[in-house]
């Protein structure tokens, strides 16, 4: 692929390659200076050493100017001064200002104007008359050498006059050309600057006082056009409705610098357009307007897809929750018969039948656990739950959750262990949230620690909260899952893990840790277990007893060994949960 790189219009191009009258202009003053000594060889008189001083003085300006002909300030400026010393010398020598050579105290004045820089020449000037100064006080005071006379003074003469005529001509070549070529790079910037901002997808427009519009570059916006801009000015191109609401964002453009707007055209009120407006200079703004109704028509309709999405999500919220007595009272059905026929109430049952009824049971039961997920779920959403608020011990609660768990717990071979306190945890809570928090983490908990694992579950309060942690060592969650986790029906895992749940389940916690005002956090390390805490401002008195935060701190909590008072003394509620003092 090919670039072309455009000038830069701000850099000073390279002079071109070739003649340089300035050069050549130095040149042939050093030539003309040896014609010159070579005329006077010939002449009947040769001068004397004035003459020959003379020419020396011209000749050495020149010569310097070659070797030493950089750009910079410095440079040029002690140039000049040569320039001057070495003219003025040469008249002094030939007789001062009335002399053959009078014309070279205008040297420095020649070497400045082949410089092309207005500062060099009012500096060449000066030194041409300081230089001319001299030599005519020279003159007066009587100290100048008598003039060349005869064939020799016409060749000073003839010298002074075309080297110093050729430098003015030359000055006035160069400044000549070096004007043409800015010329010509400004008019190919202007062209430049015009095609681009014809070529404008947008209208950019000058504006003076309230709305006239003075020039206009770029393509117009559908509904608008340049000659009603020009015409009607800024206002006139919108609809009748719009017009005063651009009469003030002009008005707050002069007065705040910057202002916009959108309007609908005169020419097309379907159609939106953009206006931006920006003061440059007092009672003088500039603009730019472009059709933004494609923009407006898409963020439209975006509005109304989030209206609409909006809408269908909590329609759907609200049928979920209306339909929690149609959806559970089947499935209560379904569980009682089921367990009528697991306990033979009406008669014995073959073997095959007595499976089938375990197994009704077992995923109606699994069924109704994830309805009511779904139920609870989307009565949050729709803003309809409500908490039933009561004061308990939230160690019932607890330990309730437990019993329920225990076989799975079994069935899974983990063992479930629980940590509670000896004293009440007095708390002002919704019992069956609390109870539901306890079961969706223990749950997940079983649901991801391997046979052998552990979990266990703590509950402890302190400066009036209440805290539920319940840790496990099981596989551990990645860090991406980790950030997903806590989101309606986002899971983790593997597809057996997800193909055990709805994704609700730590969502749901979080919810109604959120109801009581509390919070969920979650710590995971793959391959090191999970612990989840869920903190609640629910607790209403301190413990009566020692609590267990010390022992909790320092030991991991799958490995925490509970010591308590003697009395009272833990009582078993099945090989995989202990609970102490139960009331």
């Amino acid at each position: 692929m090919e670039f072309e790189t455009l000038p830069d219009p701000i850099r000073r191009p390279a002079p071109p390659a070739g003649f340089d009258p300035a050069y050549a202009w130095r040149l042939g003053w050093l030539a003309a200076i040896c014609l010159a000594a070579a005329a006077a060889l010939f002449a009947n008189s040769g001068g004397g050493w004035p003459v020959w001083a003379a020419l020396g003085a011209g000749a050495v300006p020149a010569l310097v100017a070659l070797i030493f002909s950089r750009d910079d300030e410095r440079t040029q400026s002690v140039l000049l001064v040569l320039w001057a010393v070495g003219g003025s010398l040469a008249a002094v020598l030939t007789g001062g200002v009335s002399g053959a050579m009078a014309a070279w105290c205008l040297a420095p004045v020649a070497a400045a104007s082949t410089l092309d820089q207005p500062k060099r020449l009012a500096e060449g000037a000066a030194l041409a008359l300081i230089g001319g100064c001299v030599a005519a006080l020279t003159q007066l005071s009587g100290l100048a050498p008598p003039a060349p006379t005869g064939p020799l003074a016409f060749v000073l003469g003839f010298l002074a006059l075309v080297t110093t005529g050729l430098g003015l001509a030359a000055g006035l070549l160069i400044g000549r050309r070096r004007q043409g070529a800015r010329d010509d790079r400004y008019a190919s910037e202007i062209i430049g600057l015009e095609s681009l901002l014809d070529g404008l997808p947008h209208l950019a427009i000058a504006i003076r006082g309230q709305g006239q519009v003075t020039a206009v570059r770029g393509a117009p916006p559908r509904g608008v056009t340049t000659v009603d801009l020009v015409n009607r000015g800024l206002t006139g191109a919108a609809a009748p409705g719009d017009r005063q609401r651009l009469t003030a964002a002009i008005a707050a453009a002069h007065r705040e610098g910057v202002a916009s707007l959108t309007f609908n055209p005169a020419l097309g009120v379907e159609r939106a357009v953009a206006l931006d407006l920006a003061r440059i200079a007092p009672n003088q703004l500039v603009g730019v307007l472009r059709d933004v109704t494609a923009e407006r028509n898409r963020e439209t309709a975006l509005d109304q897809a989030r209206v609409d999405a909006e809408a269908l999500a909590a329609g759907r919220a609200r049928f979920l929750a209306n339909m929690s007595h149609e959806l559970r009272t089947p499935l209560n059905a379904i569980m009682g018969f089921s367990d009528i026929m697991r306990a033979r109430m009406f008669g014995p049952l073959s073997d095959r039948y007595a499976e089938y009824a375990e197994l009704i049971h077992e995923s109606g039961g699994h069924l109704l656990d994830l309805i009511n997920d779904v139920l609870d779920m989307s009565k949050i959403e729709a803003e309809r739950f409500e908490l039933q608020r009561g004061v308990f011990d939230a160690r019932e609660a607890v330990q309730a959750a437990m019993r329920l768990l225990r076989v799975q717990a079994d069935g899974a071979g983990v063992q479930l262990r629980g940590v509670l306190p000896p004293g009440e945890l007095e708390v002002d809570a919704d019992r069956r949230a609390l109870k539901q928090i306890v079961l969706n983490l223990v749950s997940n908990a079983l649901k991801f620690t391997p046979r052998g694992g552990q979990v266990t579950v703590t509950a402890h309060g302190y400066d009036g909260v209440l805290e539920i942690i319940v840790a496990d060592t099981g596989v551990g969650i990645s860090p991406e899952d980790l950030e997903r986790l806590g989101r309606p029906y986002e899971q983790a895992g593997g597809v057996e893990q997800r193909a055990k749940g709805t994704g609700l389940g730590l969502s749901l916690v979080r919810a109604f840790a959120k109801l009581h005002g509390g919070e969920m956090t979650i710590e995971s390390r793959l391959g090191a277990g999970t612990s989840v805490s869920v903190r609640l401002p629910v607790l209403l008195a301190p413990l009566k007893s020692v609590t267990l935060e010390s022992l909790t701190e320092s030991t991991p909590p799958a490995e925490a060994q509970v010591e308590v008072e003697p009395k009272p003394a833990p009582t078993a509620l099945g090989d995989n949960v202990i609970a102490f003092a139960p009331r």
